[in-house]
């Protein structure tokens, strides 16, 4: 018999893109599971994206909801599925509300928040054996205490052809000559944001080399875009908000090079396999790196790096801003170069 699978997904784009690796585990021990992902409409996309993934089901419930109704009614919608188990990726206690309510028998995640009434597969994370949340994910997808396989699946992201085509007319670009991607948001905050000076500086050497530079982002991120932009002049095309979240996907995946923060699209791009140059500040590559080996984290290490605060608590901001972009420009080049 077929078991189905439901996996509450989280809700930033970074921790979706690395859900992935656990799908492909899931149908590697056995192939005819049919998963479908619960995610936030903002990520659900990404589902799309992943052949493991047989639907994606709409989570209306934004961070801090309780909404006990509309939960109780989403699960009521669930139940016909007849799902066998259930995989809760988020630790926050009411992620794994709509599971119990829809009377899934098996349902597994994280110890955490007063979780163990409404998980029955509850497990405790041991942040030693797995220091990374891909690593986290993927143990949920097999039985308790199993060893994980010594090389992961990497995340991997589609990307169609023909949406590419259709979306580069649209917005009036083309491919050639080489596009770099910049992608200088980062929603956690400003203290995982290589400054704009920077971005445009940098911007300005790769146009000088013939390249074509993009900013990419969402609308939220306009404010990070326009004064790179503004200081970039014509070396660069700001396309934050252009775009979709699904269809950034198709627009990066065009990119020989993808500058990024650590954002949601470094997963992305490094998903997509486009050679990255992963710019390292407040935060730390240790937790969640862009799993590619095409992937190069860039740092300017200061003693106190890092912070993980969402503001710079010392205000010199040294671990960006003294980031020289003469140091990304180097390291572009030899990705570029092929050297």
């Amino acid at each position: 018999m077929t078991e189905r699978v439901l996996v509450v997904a989280p809700s930033w784009v970074g921790d979706m893109v690395m859900t992935q690796p656990m799908l492909t585990l899931i149908k590697a021990r056995a192939p005819g599971t049919l998963i479908d992902v619960l995610a936030p409409s903002w990520v659900l996309p990404l589902a799309a994206r992943m052949p493991e993934v047989h639907a994606g089901l709409a989570s209306p419930f934004r961070h801090g909801d309780f909404a006990f109704g509309a939960r109780r009614r989403l699960a009521a919608e669930l139940a016909p599925h007849r799902y066998d188990h259930a995989i809760v990726l988020p630790n926050a206690w009411k992620s794994a509300l709509v599971p119990w309510l829809a009377g899934i028998p098996r349902r597994t995640g994280w110890i955490g928040e007063f979780r163990h009434g409404l998980l029955n597969d509850a497990r405790k994370l041991d942040p030693q054996r797995l220091p990374r949340m891909v690593q986290r994910f993927c143990a949920l997808a097999l039985e308790r205490d199993a060893t994980l396989p010594a090389d992961l699946p990497v995340p991997r992201l589609t990307s169609d052809g023909g949406k590419r085509s259709a979306l580069l007319e649209r917005l009036g670009l083309r491919s050639d000559p080489p596009v770099v991607c910049f992608c200088p948001g980062a929603e956690y905050g400003p203290a995982k944001r290589w400054p704009a000076e920077h971005f445009a500086t940098l911007a300005r050497a790769l146009a000088q080399r013939g390249l074509q530079v993009w900013l990419v982002g969402s609308a939220r991120d306009r404010d990070v875009t326009a004064p790179i932009a503004a200081a970039a002049g014509a070396a660069c095309r700001d396309l934050a908000g252009a775009t979709s979240l699904d269809e950034a996907v198709d627009l990066m995946a065009v990119a020989a090079l993808v500058v990024t923060n650590d954002s949601g699209l470094m997963h992305v791009a490094a998903a997509l396999d486009r050679p990255t140059l992963a710019l390292f500040g407040s935060s730390s590559p240790d937790f969640t790196p862009p799993l590619s080996d095409r992937a190069r984290i860039v740092r300017n290490v200061v003693p106190c790096s890092p912070c993980f605060q969402r503001e710079c608590p010392l205000g010199h901001f040294d671990c960006m801003r003294k980031l020289e972009p003469a140091t990304v420009l180097v390291q572009a080049k030899v990705i570029l170069d092929g050297t």
